[in-house]
């Protein structure tokens, strides 16, 4: 079934839109919210309401890239609980660690959020990201939006851990720069 005639079964309020979605993009799903989160059932539950938000969103949406709306959900989804679970487990952190390493170029505070609620700090990131190198953009995206770990894009890309980490460290230092470039306040 192509994306097209699922959003059609949403726009009908057909129940066999969540069961062609999830059939479709269930994996695709569950593995942001796992390689976010690091617990089965919690990323199951963070798809589950997935599937709840795009049913709640659809009409009167019509995304025009569907597996990214979905992708968008379901990460902003598992952010949430990773952040209302975060105090209880620190060491170890895969998601605190990837996080942690945007701190310095990504900036923080309330003015932040007004801003990304604006679209700005991400219309510039995407402006960003479109001017640099596939493999510097593949890398950052795998890292900060999939939140795949080092050694997950290093066996994808057949690389060594070291070409991934140091290629990490001069993209977020280019995106840092560009930021500043920008007038964005860091």
């Amino acid at each position: 079934m192509t994306d097209i005639e699922i959003l059609d079964l949403y726009h009908k309020r057909s129940e066999t839109a969540i069961e062609e979605t999830a059939r479709q993009y269930g994996r695709y799903c569950t593995a942001i919210a796992m390689n976010i989160l690091r617990n089965a059932e919690d990323s199951d539950e963070c798809v589950n309401d997935t599937y709840l938000n795009a049913w709640n969103s659809i009409p009167p949406e019509r995304p025009s890239v569907f597996p990214a709306f979905l992708g968008r959900i379901t990460r902003n989804l598992a952010l949430d609980r990773y952040k209302a679970r975060k105090t209880q487990k620190r060491a170890g952190d895969e998601t605190a660690l990837l996080l942690s390493e945007l701190e310095d170029c990504i900036p923080s505070g309330r003015s932040v959020e007004d801003e990304i609620e604006a679209g700005i700090i991400s219309e510039t990131i995407d402006r960003f990201l479109a001017g640099i190198g596939k493999d510097d953009r593949v890398f950052f995206v795998r890292r900060y939006w999939y939140a795949d770990s080092i050694a997950a894009i290093a066996r994808r890309f057949s690389v060594s851990e070291s070409k991934v980490k140091s290629n990490l460290f001069r993209t977020r230092n280019k995106l840092r720069d560009y930021l500043i470039k920008e007038g964005i306040t860091i």
